[in-house]
């Protein structure tokens, strides 16, 4: 499943002493990395570390104090077609009328009022995501009716909608039991072997992703790393990231860090 990483050497994303500030507030320090064609990479953290507001840089809606940021050859721009961009989501009210496949449509039609004007093309493209996430069969069910791992599968499919080389996922695994966030996992992978598309997935816990992931990108306490998660979830590391002691135990195929702030 990985051993396809090595060739992969095109770069999708570049980062060169990036600094992040809001306001008065330190996100990021002198941040450098590569992510590449096809890796699927996991970001990791505590609350408040920056990982949403990483997501935010590529897709051009922050801009960093200093360094360089590339994303697909190019500085980051709002409303770039080759990211796909899923973000936080509440589980929607159950009275809630749109049907799926109107929630997905969102992504072609959403700035206008209404889920937009039907036509064979729409409905083709629409088709095709909801079948990529395999939600085509409660395409027309009501949305509000949806499980938490049924609404995902609406934004992911939405995400694909442009055919990105680039995927950007916000948490899509909170408010998910362990049954629907594997599947979610699962999806992910497929997804982005499938289109050798570039993925970053926020988390809590890598555990759910241990398998599948190529690299982790951990942001604590202002500071940052990407690498193997083998090489990265350590207690030498994570030490040094939070500047604190932490202690990484493994047991039973598991990743637990002990210590870090939460």
């Amino acid at each position: 499943m990985k051993n396809d990483v090595a060739e992969r050497n095109t770069p999708i994303i570049t980062l060169e002493n990036v600094h992040i500030q809001l306001g008065n507030r330190t996100i990021q320090e002198d941040i450098s990395l590569t992510v590449n064609e096809g890796e699927f990479i996991a970001i990791l953290g505590p609350n408040g570390a920056g990982k949403s507001t990483l997501l935010k840089l590529l897709l051009g809606l922050i801009k960093q104090s200093s360094g360089s940021v590339r994303v697909l050859g190019r500085a980051p721009r709002r409303g770039n077609t080759d990211i796909g961009y899923a973000p936080q989501h509440r589980v929607l009210e159950a009275d809630l009328a749109l049907r799926a496949r109107d929630v997905v449509g969102f992504g072609l039609d959403g700035h206008r009022w209404g889920p937009g004007w039907p036509s064979r093309q729409r409905n083709e493209i629409i088709d095709k995501a909801l079948k990529e996430v395999n939600a085509l069969h409660f395409a027309n069910a009501p949305v509000g009716q949806l499980s938490g791992g049924e609404q995902q599968r609406l934004l992911i499919a939405q995400a694909l909608l442009t055919n990105p080389r680039l995927l950007l996922l916000d948490e899509p695994l909170s408010n998910l039991d362990i049954t629907h966030g594997q599947e979610i996992v699962t999806l992910v992978r497929n997804v982005c072997r499938a289109r050798n598309a570039a993925v970053l997935l926020v988390a809590h816990d890598v555990n759910p992703l241990l398998n599948v992931i190529d690299k982790v990108i951990y942001v604590a306490n202002g500071n940052s790393t990407i690498g193997t998660p083998d090489e990265v979830i350590t207690t030498e590391t994570l030490t040094r990231l939070y500047g604190s002691p932490v202690e990484v135990v493994k047991a039973l195929g598991r990743m637990f860090v002990v210590g870090a702030e939460t």
